[in-house]
């Protein structure tokens, strides 16, 4: 285990330049997940940690060890690729061995370190199967015991569940942060998904463009993002994000963001924002549901309990608390109030 740190990262790809002044401090034995659209920068930042990608400018430490001209194979990190990249011929056992006998290490050792890796993802019984034998999830699951079985000083995941269907993709994704808890291995886990960041990560590093946006606990993120971006991104379904003086939250060059859990039907608010809206479409939850509307000349959404009735159609009178209520600068896209 270590703590990993980049210090003012630039990467350029033929004068493009895909990540820029990426700083980042990582503690020992945190998780902490790369998020942002596709195209952002966050597998580079990853990829430049593995040594798959030279760093243009700036430094990776880990621990206390500048790493920029470190082999990747002598950078004592664990990569979990998107592929699960199995050895189709060789069963279960012998692809978790097979980069530790290219390592040399004991026979013994390697026997010791494969089998504790089959107890610890519960795929003793599959040692013996080839890949093809195998499921998506228990596929996933030998990619991680091959990372695992290396015991490195961090593992470093892009997009590992990408391939799995939403029900595995819940399921895999609770096994490997019991996995990470119970190993306290530092982990940088790169993905596009908010839901798999805000449900993973001690903290979250958003990026755009190959910028670092913000960096929090799920929790500061979602109450107080720091620019209109982190705003949109950050939660599912988004925040509403509309100019202010149309729900009367402020004068022109503000733009008010609020959340569609924070929108509530006329209910004796005063001291509320009040806006009409007419529904366009109800999505029905269960518990609730998503009511897509038009008002305050945008569209918008909102969570109402199930137990309110609606129909398409219907002209409503809303309020949102104005404690709930964020304000950025329209031109910079900065918080002015959160």
């Amino acid at each position: 285990m270590a703590r990993i740190t980049y210090e003012d990262v630039w990467k350029e790809f033929d004068g493009t330049v895909a990540v820029r002044e990426f700083s980042l401090e990582i503690a020992d034995g945190e998780f902490v997940v790369l998020v942002g659209p596709s195209g952002c920068g966050k597998s580079t930042a990853l990829r430049m940690l593995a040594g798959l990608e030279q760093v243009s400018r700036g430094r990776i430490l880990i621990g206390d060890r500048v790493i920029n001209n470190v082999p990747p194979q002598k950078r004592d990190v664990a990569m979990v690729f998107q592929s699960y990249a199995l050895y189709p011929h060789m069963k279960v056992y012998d692809n978790l061995a097979f980069g530790l006998r290219n390592l040399h290490v004991p026979k013994k050792e390697v026997d010791e370190r494969v089998r504790r890796a089959g107890e610890i993802l519960q795929m003793t019984p599959l040692l013996k199967r080839k890949p093809k034998q195998l499921s998506g999830g228990q596929r996933q699951r030998v990619a991680l015991g091959r990372a695992i079985v290396r015991e490195p000083k961090a593992f470093l995941m892009d997009e590992p569940l990408s391939n799995l269907d939403a029900k595995l993709r819940v399921e895999t994704r609770a096994e490997i942060l019991k996995l990470q808890r119970r190993l306290g291995t530092t982990t940088i886990y790169v993905t596009h998904d908010q839901v798999e960041a805000m449900t993973m990560g001690d903290r979250i590093a958003v990026m755009n463009i190959g910028v670092l946006q913000q960096v929090g606990t799920p929790q500061e993120l979602y109450e107080h993002p720091q620019n209109l971006f982190v705003a949109s991104f950050i939660g599912s379904p988004s925040m509403n994000l509309v100019p202010a003086p149309a729900v009367g939250a402020g004068g022109d060059g503000l733009i008010a963001g609020f959340r569609p859990e924070h929108v509530y039907t006329a209910n004796g608010r005063v001291d509320g924002l009040r806006f009409d809206a007419r529904v366009e479409v109800i999505e029905y939850l269960g518990n609730e549901q998503l009511v897509h509307l038009t008002g305050a000349g945008t569209p918008l959404v909102a969570l109402i309990p199930a137990d309110q009735p609606l129909a398409e159609g219907q002209d409503l009178s809303l309020s949102v608390p104005r404690e709930k209520v964020h304000l950025f600068d329209a031109e910079s896209e900065h918080v002015v109030r959160s």
